[in-house]
């Protein structure tokens, strides 16, 4: 009898000193955002806009790119936003040029959970155009605008990361370069 009590007591020790570890919360990197400031888009593109120093601004080079095509860089994001430039000429070439844009962002829908447009109007700098916000975790581009004079210039803009969609763990970053693209919009000039 002794020898069970004792064997108990050695199994009761043991087993309330058994840690049951539970699963933690996934984390994720800590991003610095930098300080904001902005410089002026000094080049032969037919517009210029100011755009943030921590981006650099670099020629589309793949085959299919056209004139005045770009990328504004982000190398501590893993970002770019591509610019492609389109020349008006009549009215036929403008509106094929908005059903491009809007194929563009609803080609997201099977991904997205939502998409939520803004008219953007700067009569001064005769600056027409729509900012898209693409919301859910896998689209591609969260971020995506176009703008035009309505007679001689269009101007299209996608904001893509060179990594695995995750818009959760990168809606800082999309927000934070959100705010660069409103500014871009606003000092948005054609020459």
């Amino acid at each position: 009898m002794k020898r069970l009590i004792v064997l108990l007591l050695v199994f009761y020790f043991f087993s309330a000193c058994v840690q049951y570890d539970s699963p933690k919360p996934r984390g994720y990197f800590r991003i610095a955002l930098p300080e904001k400031g902005y410089q002026h888009l000094d080049s032969i593109f037919p517009y210029y806009f100011h755009y943030p120093v921590y981006g650099q601004v670099v020629p589309d080079t793949r085959e299919w790119a056209e004139a005045y095509w770009a990328d504004l860089v982000f190398d501590q994001f893993s970002a770019r936003i591509h610019l492609s430039y389109k020349a008006v000429g009549d009215a036929d070439n403008l509106y094929r040029y908005f059903e491009d844009a809007h194929t563009f962002v609803y080609k997201h829908i099977p991904k997205a959970t939502a998409i939520h447009d803004e008219i953007i109007m700067i009569d001064e700098n005769r600056v027409y155009g729509m900012l898209f916000r693409i919301k859910g975790r896998e689209a591609a581009s969260p971020l995506q605008f176009y703008a035009t004079d309505s007679t001689d210039h269009f101007l299209r803009g996608a904001l893509y990361f060179e990594t695995t969609p995750n818009n959760d763990s990168l809606a800082p970053v999309i927000e934070f370069l959100e705010k660069d693209v409103r500014y871009m919009l606003s000092t948005l000039e054609w020459k």
